[in-house]
C-alpha cells in the first residue's frame, strides 16, 4: 500500500484527492495546509487518515511514500526539496518551479537519493493526447515534428479571475510570470515534449488586453504570442489569450508526411492528410474524410463515457497511476526530466524577455 500525502489544500487538491482515492493500492495518510480550516475541510470530505498544519509534522507522523505538492507555485521548490530530503517521491503541481535552476536542483536531489519526481502536466495524458502520442511514435507524421502550434486560452471570468483582478496583493501577481506563470505550463509542455533539443531560441510578445485595461488593470499580461526555434530547426508557435474566441485548448503538429490536430476541450484527434487529391476531388473528399473522423471521435468518446472512463480529470488519473507504477514497478517516468526542464526553461525565457521589453513583473 502506497502512503500518499497532499501538501496544500486549495481547489486543485480536491482533484488530487479524488484521483488518489480512485487508485487501487494507494491511501491518503495525511493532508497539510498552513491554514487549519483548509486542511480540516479536505480531511472531512475524503477518506484521509489525518490533517496537519506543519509540513515537518506530516512528514514525521504520517511517513508518506509520496507527497503531492499543490501549494502556490512560489513554494513548490522548498516544499518539494524538503520532501525529497525526507525520502519521499514527489508529484509537483504546475508550475513545477519558478526557474530552470530550481528544476535542475530538484531532479539532481531525486536522482542522488533514488527517488522520483513528476510535474502536474496532466493534460499530456488525456485520452486524445495519448492517441496523438501513439500516432506520432508509429510514424504517422513521417518522422519528427517539423512545426507545432499550441493554443491555451483562459477566460477572465468567475470567482478566481475576479479575486485576481480585485486584489493587488494576490499570490499570483507575485509569481515571476504572474498570471501566465500559473496557466501556460500545459500549453508549453505540449511543445516541449516534441522539441527533442536542448538549445532553443524564444521570441515573445505580450500585452494587457483592452478588456482588462477598461477595468483599470495595467500590470497583468493576458495576451501572449511566442515563437520557439530549436537548434534542430523544429519550430513552434504558442498562443495564450484571455479574449480570443473560441477559447482554444488545441495542439497542432506537422511532419514531412502528415499532420495532426488535437482539441483538448472536445477530446478529438483529427488526422491531416499530407497529399492533396487530384483535380476536383480535393474540393469534396476532404470534407467527407473530416466528417467521418469527427464521427469516429464521437463514438470513441461515447464508448469511454459508457465505460465510466471519460471525465474531466482522466489525464490526472493516468499521470498519477503511471507515476506510482514508476515507483512500485520501476517503470519509466511518465514525463522525462528533460521535458520538465525544457518546459521550465521556455517559460523562464518568455518571462525574462517580457521583463526586458515591457517591464513585466517589476
Amino acid at each position: 500500500m502506497l502512503k500518499v500525502a497532499i501538501v496544500g489544500c486549495g481547489k486543485i487538491a480536491d482533484a488530487h484527492a479524488s484521483t488518489i482515492k480512485a487508485i487501487r493500492g494507494a491511501r491518503i495518510v495525511g493532508v497539510c495546509d498552513r491554514e487549519e480550516l483548509m486542511a480540516k475541510q479536505l480531511f472531512d470530505r475524503y477518506p484521509i487518515d489525518g490533517f496537519f498544519c506543519d509540513i515537518n509534522q506530516i512528514l514525521k507522523k504520517a511517513k508518506p511514500d509520496i507527497v503531492h505538492v499543490t501549494t502556490p507555485g512560489q513554494s513548490h521548490f522548498n516544499i518539494a526539496k524538503k520532501c525529497l530530503e525526507k525520502g519521499c517521491h514527489v508529484y509537483v503541481e504546475k508550475p513545477f518551479t519558478m526557474n530552470t535552476e530550481e528544476a535542475i536542483e530538484l531532479i539532481s536531489i531525486a536522482e542522488k537519493k533514488g527517488l522520483k519526481l513528476t510535474a502536474g502536466h496532466d493534460d499530456q495524458f488525456s485520452h486524445c493526447a495519448i492517441r496523438m502520442r501513439r500516432l506520432i511514435s508509429d510514424g504517422y507524421l513521417g518522422g519528427s515534428p517539423l512545426h507545432m502550434e499550441s493554443y491555451y486560452c483562459y477566460e477572465m471570468s468567475g470567482a478566481y479571475a475576479l479575486a485576481l483582478l480585485g486584489d493587488k496583493q494576490h499570490w499570483i501577481r507575485k509569481l515571476p510570470g504572474q498570471l501566465l506563470h500559473n496557466i501556460i505550463s500545459h500549453g508549453i509542455a505540449r511543445v516541449a515534449e516534441y522539441l527533442h533539443c536542448d538549445k532553443i531560441e524564444v521570441l515573445a510578445h505580450g500585452f494587457t488586453s483592452p478588456f482588462l485595461q477598461n477595468f483599470g488593470e495595467n500590470e497583468l499580461i493576458d495576451e501572449l504570442r511566442v515563437i520557439i526555434s530549436a537548434e534542430n530547426k523544429t519550430t513552434a508557435y504558442f498562443t495564450f489569450s484571455s479574449q480570443m474566441r473560441p477559447a482554444l485548448h488545441q495542439f497542432r503538429v506537422y511532419g514531412s508526411k502528415n499532420g495532426l490536430i488535437m482539441d483538448q476541450d472536445s477530446q478529438t484527434l483529427i488526422r491531416l492528410r499530407g497529399k492533396k487529391f487530384l483535380s476536383y476531388a480535393e474540393k469534396f473528399l476532404p470534407s467527407a474524410i473530416f466528417a467521418r473522423q469527427y464521427l469516429e471521435n464521437l463514438l470513441h468518446n461515447l464508448r469511454l463515457f459508457l465505460a465510466r472512463d471519460f471525465h474531466m480529470k482522466s489525464g490526472m488519473k493516468f499521470l498519477t497511476e503511471s507515476f506510482y507504477r514508476s515507483i512500485t514497478d520501476n517503470k519509466p517516468l511518465p514525463i522525462p526530466y528533460k521535458e520538465i526542464v525544457l518546459s521550465t526553461k521556455i517559460m523562464e525565457l518568455v518571462f525574462k524577455q517580457l521583463k526586458s521589453t515591457t517591464g513585466f513583473g517589476n
